[in-house]
């Protein structure tokens, strides 16, 4: 592992200088590929089971990739700085614009001759304004937390204890992600208790599913640092999401 003393290795500088390798391009494909995948199966609503005083466990389906975008969203900000970190997230707002818009326009189309699937289509495809809106603020707000706690706590601890890292940035970044988008989506459509319970039992289990992959993010931020020459500490970059440089 790189020394967080070599200077030239630390600033967003070196992580905006390969962002455009293969391997950067790959991470980026993977984590577009999995926001929006989660973003289009987020609309079934299912049950994990019983739990004793919760209940039942309600989450959405986007449970089953959803948190792979915040691992690679991790590694990202670990190898890359929070500089490159930014312009990946607005990457993905602009993919699920045009993915959304991309659906919108397809439904209005008209239909073929023979082709009765409308209905299916509006109900898996067709997103109400509502979950638009509980989507992309809680992205945003989400993906920016995350990345903020995970870059803020590698300058404290001086590259020391990722595991401490990853969980924590998950933690804040999940919590916020998984209330706004759960509140603002559900609330008035599920009953106060189960959207407190949907909101409780996905946020928990995003949690655990990226604890459990601290083996595996560990394995892949160490060869991937290796194989990129750097390894960025954002000592001095600017931490606002809206700055464009």
């Amino acid at each position: 592992m790189l020394s967080p003393d070599d200077r030239g290795l630390r600033g967003p500088d070196a992580g905006a200088a390969r962002a455009g390798s293969r391997w950067f391009l790959l991470i980026v494909a993977a984590f577009i590929a999995a926001l929006l995948t989660s973003n289009i199966i987020a609309v079934r609503i299912v049950s994990l089971g019983q739990a004793p005083v919760i209940g039942d466990l309600i989450v959405t389906s986007a449970l089953v990739v959803f948190p792979l975008s915040y691992i690679v969203g991790d590694v990202l900000t670990e190898v890359y700085g929070y500089a490159v970190a930014r312009r990946v997230i607005w990457a993905g707002f602009a993919a699920n614009l045009l993915m959304v818009t991309a659906i919108w326009l397809g439904g209005l189309l008209p239909a073929a001759s023979g082709w009765e699937d409308q209905a299916a289509y509006d109900t898996i495809l067709g997103f109400t304004g509502r979950l638009l809106v509980a989507s992309f603020i809680a992205y945003v707000i989400g993906s920016f937390t995350n990345a903020y706690i995970l870059a803020r706590l590698k300058v404290r601890t001086r590259g020391r204890m990722l595991w401490l890292r990853t969980i924590a940035s998950t933690v804040g970044g999940q919590a916020l992600d998984t209330f706004f988008f759960t509140f603002i989506a559900f609330l008035g459509v599920l009953s106060t208790g189960d959207v407190w319970r949907v909101f409780l039992v996905e946020w928990l289990s995003k949690v655990v599913y990226e604890t459990a992959a601290t083996p595996l993010t560990y394995a892949v931020v160490t060869w991937l640092k290796r194989q990129e020459g750097i390894d960025v500490y954002d000592s001095a970059t600017n931490m606002n999401p809206l700055a464009v440089r």
